[in-house]
């Protein structure tokens, strides 16, 4: 097994990492900038090496930083985390040519699967059930207007580099064509400096319903069942659970079978996730694959006893899997705690914290890197929590968020736990009677 597994992410999935690797028996690299100097990873890795100042591009994302902290600590592998470089294909492979084990998929991988025109074509090849829209990249207004003829309004125009929620626009009708055309190119090439575009149908009242897949370097696949995912705001997940209240017997079947034709297709090396949009008819089509560990893993681990991260590393060590599928046994759901006021179009709130009390008693998780004094920076992603409940029933389990977030007390900063309160109230939410429309109408 490895020896020594350098971190090269911050907050909570840096000290989700950590413990993970102590129980392994693993040494431990964390890497900081000098805005987390005082994180709780920093002071639970058996060495920490500062990378650079608070600006992400020139610490956390900077690879020859990186990959110099782990020369000077003798890392033998690095762990990404999620965001960052964990899905960044130079990254990958400068890691393979420092014969230092990156966890995650390899280089070729990550760009089959990052860049959405070649994936699509991929799954299209391997037999995944796709959403209908353009083979390739569009070449210009004109075939845009001739694909959205052809399959239909209305459609969606996405980046081909894009990601949160970056980069793609909901055409209804043609004359509106011309304009969402400049604008996403527009877009696209400021947030990701490649304006490419492709389109496809736009799918009315769909579930956001990924399927956690495995595969080792042998050519074996498995499924870990779903997570629905349709809670979410601007593109970006707030509420995740599992099993799926929209779900059926023969629906996760038929989801985890294309899950896996799609994990064998690539030949992936590594736990992911094949995200999915379903329709309100139970038909669902692929959206993308994350080649990494998502942060809503912790729900699957909860249902299904099973540590990711732990499987992540023997994977990249070079372990085999099982093989074997797994179903949920429980009902889990995680609301992501974010500096972020509700009240104020989730405007980030960093600061300091002044009082922290976290939740606690059976079936209940918290996975942080915060506490009473730590201050939150305002370089990086808001969310500082997730709050994690397992029980029998979803009813059980909505019940137990509510009792866990009315004992979550976070102080001197606003948080969306407010937010999580009143959705734990809403009819339509209790009822499982959501689509990734909710938020929309949904008032806080």
């Amino acid at each position: 097994m490895f020896k020594k597994i350098l971190i090269a992410n911050r907050g909570e999935i840096a000290l989700r990492i950590i413990r993970t690797c102590k129980e392994m028996g693993i040494k431990t690299v964390a890497v900081y900038s000098t805005a987390d100097k005082d994180s709780l990873p920093v002071r639970f890795a058996d060495e920490a090496v500062c990378i650079g100042p608070p600006s992400s591009a020139l610490s956390y994302l900077s690879i020859p930083n990186i990959i110099a902290a782990a020369e000077i600590t003798n890392a033998d592998a690095i762990h990404p985390g999620y965001g960052f470089l964990s899905e960044n294909e130079k990254f990958s492979k400068v890691c393979q040519e420092h014969n230092i084990k990156f966890i995650g998929a390899t280089p070729e991988q990550i760009a089959g699967m990052g860049d959405k025109a070649s994936a699509k074509a991929t799954m299209i090849k391997a037999g995944v059930p796709c959403i209908p829209g353009s083979t390739g990249l569009l070449k210009d207004l004109a075939d845009a207007k001739a694909v959205a003829k052809k399959i239909k309004y209305p459609i969606i125009l996405k980046a081909t580099a894009g990601g949160g929620g970056k980069g793609m626009r909901v055409v209804w009708k043609e004359e509106d064509m011309e304009a969402a055309w400049d604008g996403t190119r527009a877009e696209s090439a400021a947030a990701f400096g490649n304006n490419g575009l492709y389109m496809e149908k736009f799918i009315e009242e769909p579930r956001h319903i990924e399927i956690q897949i495995a595969g080792d370097q042998y050519g074996n696949a498995c499924h870990l069942s779903e997570r629905d995912c349709s809670i979410q705001r601007r593109h970006q997940k707030l509420v995740e659970e599992t099993p799926s209240p929209f779900m059926t017997d023969e629906l996760r079947e038929r989801m985890g079978n294309a899950a896996i034709k799609a994990t064998k297709a690539v030949n992936y090396e590594g736990v992911g996730t094949v995200e999915f949009l379903v329709d309100k008819h139970r038909d669902f089509y692929f959206m993308e694959m994350n080649t990494r560990i998502q942060v809503e893993h912790t729900i699957t681990e909860e249902v299904i006893n099973y540590d990711l991260i732990k499987e992540q590393i023997k994977i990249a060590f070079g372990e085999k899997i099982s093989g074997e599928n797994h179903y949920p046994k429980m009902h889990s759901i995680q609301c992501r705690i974010n500096a972020e006021d509700p009240k104020n179009n989730f405007r980030p709130s960093p600061g300091k914290i002044e009082t922290y009390h976290s939740p606690g008693g059976h079936g209940v998780r918290i996975d942080t890197h915060v506490y009473a004094g730590y201050v939150i920076p305002p370089n990086y992603d808001s969310m500082i929590s997730k709050l994690i409940v397992v029980a029998q029933t979803r009813d059980e389990a909505i019940l137990k968020m509510k009792r866990a977030l009315d004992e979550y007390i976070i102080e001197g900063i606003k948080t969306t736990i407010p937010f999580h309160q009143k959705l734990m109230e809403d009819p339509k939410f209790n009822e499982g009677d959501f689509t990734t429309s909710f938020m929309e109408t949904f008032e806080y």
